[in-house]
């Protein structure tokens, strides 16, 4: 952070109501050339079709005309290309790719609002903040349902969250914060600059494109306004009992001691939405009884296990700990693992007559990333399951080659011992890192 953005974080922690006119004079040319190496050098073109290393061959001529471009006002926002990936339901999530130039100054724009929206987003809010990445939230998640007296959990879903976002109130919501009219400018210029699919540009009167490097810090924004500072004043005036939240984007989770609260809550939560132009996805939202005392609580009435959920790629299930007392474990969820899976098979056939040892390499680094996410205490059967169902797909794929001579079970368990990584936990015990990082321990943190 530059002295200049420094001040500002200063500024923002001394006055809560501070709105600051003048910030677009801290957007230099080296000030861009820091935000065009923080973006990713691998990520596709956008509608220009100009990769990260043909703009790197005359980097300081380029980022001299478009910082002189944004100063004079004459910059004009592309409009996104539209693609889709494939989503673990089987369905489609459309992505937005900017223009790389339009990339540039979204970053330069995401580095001057962070320091001030840093110091005002709470401690319950993740995703897409510096040092505040999904095991963090996964942490903070545990910890909360494991201290706290909760009983019933809200799993709750924004139906098509960035495709709903309403402009107007974005830029509301910006307003509190900053009124310096170049920058609101920008913002507006990108929210209004459409998307390009198969060569048909068409408007955007709402949401803001998944996959702009502006859009999560738009997002945080909005559902800080929305939900965040509601829910603050929602769990101190209201409810009855304990409330604990933790939200990663547009993923939601609270707990309740009562399950009044957590009826009420689901209602009030409804109504809040609607009027900012989102609903909960009814499909997806689910009240479930959960926590410490869910076990013998449905025992005690004959019903059968508690329900589980799903956060972050794990599924949160109740369980005990080897010396008795409740434990909160997490296994990873088993559509991520069938999709990535899949996703292998149809990587392994393409490279069926590749090295071997290449291939080996390959895969290496694939459960290398995998359990980099997923080896968390208590989801070594999932990391066996995984490991275990990929060996058995490139031995498939080695018996395919068409070798004369058919590779033995000996040889095989030789080559997964030399290039996929035995199972082993990576993580630590959440409430062993959550004390770390919050030495002085506050509900609700």
């Amino acid at each position: 952070m530059s002295h200049g953005l420094w001040r500002v974080r200063e500024a923002t922690k001394r006055d809560k109501k501070l709105r600051f006119t003048a910030l677009l004079h801290h957007v230099t040319t080296s000030f861009l050339r820091d935000c065009f190496y923080a973006l990713k050098r691998q990520a596709a073109p956008g509608v220009d079709g100009v990769t990260w290393q043909e703009y790197e061959q005359d980097l300081e001529n380029q980022l001299a005309k478009l910082q002189s471009r944004i100063h004079r006002g004459a910059y004009r926002a592309q409009p996104s290309r539209r693609v889709y990936i494939p989503k673990t339901d089987g369905r489609q999530r459309p992505l937005g790719i900017a223009a790389l130039e339009d990339k540039i100054v979204q970053q330069a724009v995401v580095s001057l609002l962070e320091p001030i929206y840093e110091e005002d987003f709470l401690g319950f809010s993740y995703g897409f903040r510096p040092g505040r990445g999904p095991h963090a939230a996964l942490d903070a998640l545990t910890v909360s349902i494991e201290r706290m007296p909760v009983k019933w959990i809200l799993d709750a879903d924004i139906r098509g969250f960035f495709d709903n976002v309403d402009h107007e109130w974005v830029m509301k919501f910006v307003q509190h914060r900053v009124a310096d009219r170049r920058v609101l400018r920008l913002i507006r210029k990108w929210l209004k600059a459409g998307v390009s699919e198969d060569g048909q540009w068409s408007e955007t009167k709402i949401g803001t494109p998944q996959g702009a490097v502006i859009s999560p810090l738009l997002a945080n924004i909005y559902l800080h306004y929305v939900y965040d500072l509601w829910v603050h004043a929602w769990r101190r005036r209201v409810a009855r009992g304990a409330v604990v939240t933790v939200r990663y984007a547009d993923d939601l989770v609270v707990g309740f001691q009562y399950r009044a609260d957590a009826e009420r809550f689901r209602r009030e939560l409804q109504e809040r939405l609607a009027k900012f132009g989102l609903e909960l996805n009814a499909d997806k939202t689910r009240l479930i009884e959960f926590g410490r005392w869910a076990e013998p609580n449905r025992k005690q009435r004959g019903e059968g296990k508690p329900e589980t959920f799903n956060f972050l790629g794990f599924t949160h299930y109740c369980g005990k700990h080897r010396k008795g007392y409740f434990t909160l474990w997490r296994k990873a969820t088993r559509k991520r693992m069938s999709a990535k899976l899949e996703q292998l098979k149809q990587q392994l056939r393409v490279r069926r007559h590749e090295p071997i040892p290449q291939v080996g390499k390959w895969l290496q680094q694939v459960v290398t990333g995998y359990d980099n996410y997923h080896a968390v205490p208590g989801n070594q059967r999932s990391l066996s399951l995984f490991r275990g169902r990929l060996s058995r797909l490139w031995r498939h794929t080695l018996r395919q080659r068409g070798d004369r001579r058919k590779m033995t079970w000996s040889q095989f368990n030789r080559l997964c011992a030399r290039y996929l990584p035995a199972v082993r936990i990576l993580h630590p015990y959440p409430h062993q890192r959550f004390d770390v990082t919050h030495p002085r321990w506050e509900p609700y943190a």
